[in-house]
Parts: structure tokens; sequence; C-alpha cells
């Protein structure tokens, strides 16, 4: 009987390419639609009797939702073997949509770290994502003016609660409200810093 681990490395040197949906207006990249990835990766885990399925845990703040799934890859032949992906996470925000999305881009993820899926142009959705240009310094920040490494440099550099409270409601909130709206792969990236450093404060 052929292992489960040899299963994912056929299901992954098998699977087709995942093409990006175009630009619409508005838009700066090509995005990467949950469900083409779900059809290009089940069907990959299926051809070689691999059955997916997912758990997600949700964590509800003031202004977002976290939502994290984990992946779970069952071998139909043996379904005691198992493999996990672990922690691919998504924000969402705080509407009758924010949830939805949040599980379908986390899981979308959790495909594409799994097989590690091709897709057809380089992926700018996050990955690639441009820094805000950098050429003015206000006291209250502009979210097009300001760069993600001087968010994060600031964050690292609070040396308090009152000074990190006064980064993301203050002196950035517009830079972290556009993120969470138009860029959350940066979001999760800059919440990331600010959760540790909170973390530091509340020992």
């Amino acid at each position: 009987m052929t292992n489960i681990y040899k299963k994912l490395y056929d299901a992954c040197t098998k699977a087709g390419t995942v093409k990006k949906a175009d630009k619409k207006s508005g838009m700066h990249f090509n995005p990467l639609l949950h469900d083409d990835v779900q059809e290009v990766a089940v069907q990959a885990l299926l051809n070689e009797g691999l059955y997916p399925t997912c758990s997600y845990q949700t964590i509800t703040n003031t202004d977002h939702v976290m939502i994290t799934c984990t992946l779970t890859i069952t071998d139909v032949d043996a379904p005691s073997n198992q493999i996990i992906i672990d922690g691919c996470s998504a924000m969402g925000q705080l509407d009758k949509f924010g949830t939805g999305q949040a599980m379908s881009y986390a899981r979308k993820y959790a495909f594409l770290n799994l097989l590690n899926l091709k897709t057809g142009i380089v992926d700018d959705d996050g990955h690639k994502a441009k820094s805000f240009n950098n050429n003015k310094k206000p006291t209250t920040k502009n979210a097009d003016t300001i760069s993600v490494k001087e968010i994060i440099n600031s964050i690292k550099a609070s040396k308090n609660w009152s000074d990190l409270n006064f980064i993301k409601n203050i002196k950035y909130k517009s830079c972290f409200d556009n993120a969470i709206k138009h860029h959350p792969s940066v979001y999760k990236m800059i919440m990331d810093h600010y959760e540790q450093k909170e973390m530091m404060f509340k020992r």
C-alpha cells in the first residue's frame, strides 16, 4: 500500500496550475480565487485517494475577526493515516461577510501550502505587496504615505501600552483601517508584531 506521504507527493507533482482571475476595476493585482484553488487542490488529492476536511478557530476582537484554518488530509485506504496543516489564518471585518471571507482566505492558503500549487503569474496578492509611498510625515498618518516597515518599527519601539495604543488607534489608524480592508496579509503581518508587543505589556 502506498503511504500517505507518497500519495501527497504524487498529488503535489501532478496537480494542475491555478490560473488567476482577471483584474477588476480598482484592483492592483490579479486575484487568486478560493474556488479556483479549491477545485485544483481537491481534485489532485482525490486522484490519489486523499480526502481533505477543514476545521476553524474563530477569535473576535473589537474591530475584526481572525479565522485560523486547520486542514486535515485523510488517506481513504487507511483512515487512521492523516496529515494536518495547521495555522493558516486570515482577518475579516465585523460584518455579515467578514467571517466567510476570512474562512475562504485561510482555506485557500492552506491548500496552497499543502500542495505548493503553481499559479499562472507571480503571486502579488500579499506576498509581493508594495509598501505605501513614504513621502509625507503628517502627525496623523495617511494610509497612502506610510511604509509597512515604518509601522512595524514604531510598534517595536513602543515602550508601554499607551505608546502601542497611540500607534494603532491614532498615529497609524488610517493605515490599519486600509490594510484590513484591502491588504489582509499585510494587516496580519503588522498585527503579528502588534500582538507580540501587546503580550509583553500584559505580563
